[in-house]
């Protein structure tokens, strides 16, 4: 009986390093470019947990990283985008991270590669693309097949095993391991909604914290919303609608703008919020007119009652990308007038470069599906290491801000 143990064990070190050795090969293929090889043993190697194509070292290397590493001694791009492409179309996670907390595509960015770069992005929004494509087949009330229609489209996109529901694709993008060795984006596990809205806040004089200590808003976030007002209040007398109050920096430049509103709506669902504004008066400023409670609440109201508006703001917190796309296709329809503008906090995906400039390309594409056009004005940031402290996440990590400036389509 000893014996049979002992020899378990042996096999089962033996075939740990077996994997071990295979990994190694593909890594290594991938990394000289020798696409051939790299394919046959794609094909021939099989893993217990990760398909083969997402294999990773001790360092967390997967043969995408080590492809997109080893391009930096080409002098172009060269045999390194062969081998990228390869990756792809076998099924290789886009934003898999290694030990480095870097995608393959954050290695691109830093070693200066932009074709291996662009790659990645695409390859990035064709993933979040079919995610919200399988949200809505989960959302059907049959189970019949779309005629014409492949649901395997998980599979299509590399993503097998990753369920895609609503709080899968959030505003705030973190990256989290998935069942298959793999990433995707995903919520922030310790904020959701309902747990921010019951939560009890802190407002200190440059930042507002939920009851877990992460950032709701913070006061480097003052010229983006300087910028968007100005972008925003092109005449007086206007028709303002903001979307979340927070620490009333968008609102107070509303109404200190030269171009005031003859017209000013805030809808905050969060009680400590409008308790502080309460305690500031704005509940008696002059045009104003304060709503309490979710948008999802609110705005089905304002469109029952025929309210227009020149100009739109959102920025909520803890809220999904699903929530804002139902924001802009359901209700920025009705509210918006037809000369009008409209904009957002856009903060998604803002953890890393690569996710941001991945969820600019989705959201254009959801915009332009829904009847806007959209143009983007770059704004510097300013270095934010001292902002963080007492932080818990930092939820900015990108050097330009892009300013969305949104309108119907001609």
């Amino acid at each position: 009986m000893s014996k049979r143990r002992k020899l378990n064990g042996e096999m089962s070190v033996s075939s740990g390093l077996a994997a071990e050795a295979r990994a190694g090969e593909i890594l290594k293929a991938a990394g000289e470019h020798d696409n051939p090889k790299l394919e046959r043993l794609l094909k021939e190697y099989n893993f217990k947990d990760v398909h083969a194509v997402d294999v990773q070292n001790a360092e967390g290397t997967t043969p995408l990283h080590a492809a997109i590493a080893s391009s930096a001694n080409e002098p172009v791009s060269g045999d390194g985008c062969a081998t990228v492409r390869l990756l792809l179309e076998s099924g290789a996670i886009w934003n898999q991270l290694d030990k480095n907390d870097e995608t393959p595509g954050c290695i691109a960015f830093r070693l200066g590669l932009p074709d291996l770069y662009e790659f990645m992005v695409d390859a990035g929004v064709r993933a979040e693309v079919l995610l919200n494509r399988l949200e809505g087949y989960e959302r059907l009330e049959d189970d019949e097949e779309p005629e014409g229609e492949s649901t395997d489209l998980a599979a299509e996109a590399g993503l097998d095993g990753i369920s895609a529901n609503e709080d899968e694709v959030p505003q705030l993008v973190d990256t989290a391991a998935t069942a298959t060795g793999g990433t995707t984006v995903q919520p922030r596990a310790d904020v959701n909604s309902a747990d921010y809205l019951s939560s009890d806040l802190v407002l200190t004089r440059d930042k507002l914290l939920d009851g877990e200590q992460n950032g709701v808003m913070m006061a480097w976030e003052a010229d983006i919303m300087k910028r968007s007002v100005d972008c925003l209040l092109l005449k007086s007398g206007m028709k303002v609608l903001n979307i979340g109050a927070g620490m009333m920096i968008f609102d107070t430049f509303v109404q200190d703008h030269a171009n005031k509103p003859e017209v000013h709506h805030i809808v905050e669902a969060h009680s400590d919020v409008l308790t502080n504004m309460e305690s500031q008066g704005w509940d008696k400023k002059p045009g104003v007119t304060l709503h309490p409670g979710r948008w999802q609440d609110i705005l089905p109201q304002l469109v029952a009652e025929n309210k227009t508006f020149d100009a739109i703001y959102y920025d909520t917190f803890a809220e999904s990308y699903s929530d804002f796309r139902e924001f802009f296709t359901e209700y920025v329809l009705g509210l918006l007038e037809p000369d009008g503008k409209w904009s957002f906090f856009n903060g998604m995906g803002a953890d890393r470069q690569i996710s941001y400039d991945v969820y600019q390309k989705v959201v254009e594409m959801d915009l332009f599906e829904a009847g806007f056009d959209v143009e983007w004005h770059d704004i510097d940031i300013p270095e934010l290491d001292a902002e963080w402290e007492g932080v818990k996440r930092k939820y900015w990590n990108v050097q330009k801000y892009r300013l969305p400036a949104c309108r119907f389509m001609d």
